[in-house]
């Protein structure tokens, strides 16, 4: 049978951790940031935040996406349909392959490593309605407050100046999803930014 724990239940971290040491399929609800749910592995458990290894709808890898313990309102371990998940995934081939000590405890140490792992990242903020809104692009440097980056827009064209985020406006980090390889692949490596841009231009939410 499925365990939902629910959000304000202490031992969703220690269930989360339980999940990763057994390679456990799980299906997790963010009810207050978008509809629908995530499955997949949990690749790391850290204070702040974790790592889960998602499959997608077509029963395929869609990314690693780094998400905030607080957002999570029902947690499913395992997945209710983990036997069939398992089983073409099997028969597809794909197993998750999981980043050692990806850094998890705050969201510059996430970041930094995410950068250092993809050519390009997902930045998903908290906007005004609560919900959440994705950027994407690639990782220029990190400040005291924040970070910069340079955007990839809906159309798969790079930014010339660079956008700004505060570390405390970032809900979500995925990295090696496809929609953000599609865009690059479409793209080519990215332009030199112009001279003298002054951050927080330009921000391209995908759809």
């Amino acid at each position: 049978m499925s365990n939902i724990i629910e959000l304000k239940n202490t031992g969703q971290r220690a269930q989360l951790r339980e999940a990763q040491q057994k390679q456990t399929l799980v299906r997790l609800w963010r009810e207050e940031l978008e509809h629908g749910s995530f499955c997949g592995y949990v690749g790391g458990v850290g204070r702040e935040f974790f790592l889960l290894w998602v499959v997608g709808d077509g029963v395929t890898y869609d990314g690693m996406y780094v998400m905030r313990h607080r957002d999570v309102s029902e947690l499913e371990a395992p997945d209710k349909h983990h036997v069939f998940f398992e089983k073409a995934l099997a028969l597809k081939q794909i197993l998750p392959r999981m980043p050692r000590g990806f850094p998890l405890d705050n969201i510059r140490e996430v970041i930094q490593a995410a950068g250092a792992q993809a050519p390009v990242i997902g930045v998903h903020v908290d906007s005004e309605d609560e919900s959440e809104v994705c950027y994407i692009g690639r990782l220029i440097d990190v400040e005291e407050d924040g970070f910069n980056m340079q955007e990839l827009s809906p159309d798969a064209e790079w930014m010339r100046e660079p956008s700004f985020f505060a570390w405390d406006e970032v809900s979500t980090v995925s990295i090696e999803d496809s929609y953000a390889q599609s865009l690059l692949a479409v793209a080519g490596p990215a332009p030199a930014l112009l001279p003298g841009g002054d951050a927080g231009f330009g921000r391209a939410p995908s759809p």
